[in-house]
């Protein structure tokens, strides 16, 4: 069988090593981080992701995990309550959908492969050379090794991406937004709720996935260009999210003083990834590396839940991969466009419109679940 190196510890990869080591394959997994990331947001499983995480053996342990949110609220500018709303009635589903602590889900997975794959932490892929043998791999610790493949699954960023396909650049797709993510103290005693403060172009946001005494925070706004610069200068992220919501009222100033603070700051662009190609030679992408959706699909970890099982079913036939994933992937990123965030209307016209949608959807039932959350049938590679 063969050797196979993962860069990414998170969702996409530790999938991956579940399915290649049934499979028989000898599976490291190297990660920048120097030890997973806990908690944090919630992300979604829904449709055909359901079905692996059925197959993994892991559906009852990611049920007990599931996060119970009661309501949504939209606030005016002044603070006030638009409405309270359930949030399947936006999100949609069908009932069985799952929403989990992206760390808790990360932990699961680990759990799952740890006692038979090789983790290899604070470390990270700086160079390749692949020749008809295998792929030489230098590792940022010196460490240098062989393997028949490599995989990147090192998200929306991907180093393994950049080395083996070119910069980044050629492949993001922004859709026009930027947002922060970080926890502060939940000093509005919110429980199992969220709450979203609009104008026109910026959104915040404090969601209380339990009862705890700390919340997650969350800065969004539209910007014409992607930041690409802020990626890389921690310092510049801070002053970009803080010059947008300077004077602006409700929480926000106590927001950006807990972003300031924050040690677990998350900035990021609303972004895709859209690749002619996932695979060249012995390199191949999963997840957010090859085709992240961005988080207004709510479908980037089912994607790569999914992917992960594809791709393990065609090691060393990545066209099969491709030619079974690519239609799946493409109806899920076309679910939004550049500007397409109902959330986070960009101007006073559109956010006047949507909370007058919203007022209408209190009552509502939920949103059916979405076609293309399950366009795929899962392939039996048994």
């Amino acid at each position: 069988m063969s050797s196979v190196l993962i860069s990414g510890a998170s969702i996409a990869g530790p999938a991956l090593a579940f399915w290649l080591r049934r499979r028989g394959h000898d599976v490291t997994v190297v990660e920048k981080s120097h030890a997973l990331r806990g908690g944090g947001y919630p992300i979604d499983i829904r449709g055909t992701a359901l079905a692996v995480v059925e197959r993994m053996g892991l559906l009852p342990r990611l049920r007990e995990a599931h996060v119970h949110t009661r309501r949504i609220t939209f606030l005016n500018p002044d603070g006030s309550t638009i409405t309270s709303i359930r949030p399947e009635v936006i999100a949609g589903g069908d009932g069985n959908d799952l929403e989990v602590r992206r760390g808790d889900l990360a932990e699961l997975l680990h759990d799952t492969v740890r006692d038979d794959v090789e983790f290899l932490f604070d470390n990270s892929i700086v160079a390749m050379d692949e020749h008809s043998d295998g792929v030489d791999v230098t590792f940022r610790s010196g460490l240098r090794r062989t393997y028949d493949h490599v995989i990147g699954a090192d998200g929306l960023h991907s180093a393994v991406r950049e080395l083996a396909f070119g910069p980044e650049e050629r492949f993001h797709r922004y859709l026009g937004y930027c947002f922060a993510g970080f926890t502060l103290p939940n000093h509005l005693g919110l429980r199992q709720e969220a709450v979203m403060w609009n104008e026109p172009g910026r959104a915040a946001a404090l969601y209380a996935v339990g009862t705890g005494e700390s919340v997650h925070g969350f800065l969004s706004f539209g910007l014409t260009e992607a930041p690409f610069g802020a990626f890389r200068d921690p310092e510049a992220r801070r002053e970009l999210v803080a010059s947008v919501f300077a004077g602006d009222g409700w929480e926000v100033p106590g927001l950006v003083k807990a972003m300031n603070e924050a040690d677990d700051l998350f900035f990021d662009t609303v972004s895709q990834i859209r690749m002619p190609h996932w695979s060249s030679g012995r390199v191949a992408l999963v997840g957010d590396a090859a085709y992240a959706p961005s988080f207004l699909t709510g479908q980037g970890s089912s994607l790569a839940l999914v992917g992960a099982y594809v791709l393990a079913g065609h090691l060393g036939d990545f066209a099969g991969y491709e030619r079974v994933m690519r239609p799946f992937v493409l109806a899920n990123q076309d679910l939004v466009d550049v500007g397409d965030a109902e959330l986070f209307p960009g101007t006073a016209e559109a956010l006047a419109a949507r909370n007058e949608a919203l007022r209408s959807r209190e009552t509502m039932p939920a949103e059916p679940a979405r076609p293309e959350h399950s366009a795929l049938t899962l392939p039996d590679f048994s």
